[in-house]
């Protein structure tokens, strides 16, 4: 693929969620490796033939300057919903077998909408992800007496015995590169390492650990953890696995809907409990597709016009 049609590969993705970027940002999104005086060239010139438009500061695929307005309110909205969620992650990080918390989703990136939730990322320690996902649960239960629910999204679970995302595509490349590490340095430093195949979608983008600090257990998380950290764990784990596998099923079959409209349905396995792929992920990436072809389209018309322009001269 050309570096032209990677920025607009790139614009193409980010256009579905309606947010522009800056020249930097989309630097680190291209799928290829560039230097950065040849990917200036070939933003020049799609700027010339109108297949990117400058907006601002900002560049996009779309010529709407209401889309600048809406990344300034979005990233305004996100700075002060960080702070909650710097607060809520050093929570999440004292319940037992959490062993790293991150900050996923649009806030990870820098933006919230005025319905936006604190979505976490979390690992924990191997073999015990349903016991430690099942303290945050009732915790999370908790929350909906005070209307906070929406800052403890606790939605992809991970443990440190199997830390590699098994879908390797771009949607799932973009989000483990933006996830923000606030608690857990080591688990993180390590979770990146076992997912460096994100290089292969995203070369040029750098993933943070820098921010995340080192966990800091109390004493009921360590008694807790000393009470289950046996055989009695390891059939505790199973049980709650399973519990919370037919659980969900039960709702799967129900059509229950979250607070987005979509039906909510949960994988599940002894080392991961995440949204389910078949409810958003793989109409997002379909979407996608469909996006580029559209956007290619266009732009092989201009530059084969372009090219007729020159061999007539």
């Amino acid at each position: 693929m050309c570096i032209k049609k990677d920025i607009l590969s790139a614009l193409a993705y980010f256009d579905m969620f309606e947010y522009p970027l800056k020249k930097r940002e989309l630097f680190t999104f291209l799928q290829q490796p560039a230097e950065y005086y040849e990917f200036e060239q070939a933003l020049d010139y799609l700027l010339k033939e109108s297949l990117v438009f400058k907006l601002n500061e900002f560049y996009s695929i779309t010529n709407n300057f209401l889309l600048v307005e809406r990344r300034f309110t979005g990233n305004a909205r996100a700075e002060a919903l960080l702070k909650k969620a710097a607060s809520g992650a050093r929570l999440i990080s004292r319940f037992p077998f959490v062993q790293g918390v991150a900050v996923s989703g649009s806030l990870s990136k820098n933006f919230a909408d005025k319905s936006a939730d604190v979505d976490y990322f979390i690992i924990t320690s191997p073999n015990r992800l349903w016991i430690a996902r099942s303290f945050l649960h009732l915790f999370k239960k908790c929350t909906f007496l005070v209307n906070k629910q929406h800052l403890y999204c606790m939605n992809y679970f991970i443990d440190e015995a199997e830390p590699v995302i098994v879908e390797k595509n771009i949607y799932t490349a973009t989000e483990v590169t933006t996830l923000l590490p606030m608690h857990g340095s080591a688990t993180f430093e390590k979770f990146f390492t076992a997912n460096n195949w994100t290089t292969g979608f995203l070369p040029n983008h750098f993933m943070r650990v820098s921010s995340a600090k080192p966990l800091h257990p109390g004493l009921f998380r360590r008694f807790v953890e000393k009470c289950f950290n046996n055989s009695l764990g390891d059939k505790l784990d199973n049980f709650l696995m399973k519990l919370t596998a037919r659980s969900w099923e039960s709702k799967t079959k129900k059509r229950k809907k979250n607070s987005r409209g979509i039906v909510m349905a949960l994988d599940t396995a002894k080392h991961f409990a995440k949204p389910s792929a078949a409810n958003f992920q793989q109409k997002l990436l379909k979407h996608y597709e469909n996006k580029v072809s559209q956007v290619f389209d266009h732009y092989e018309n201009i530059f084969q016009t372009t090219a007729g322009d020159i061999r007539y001269e």
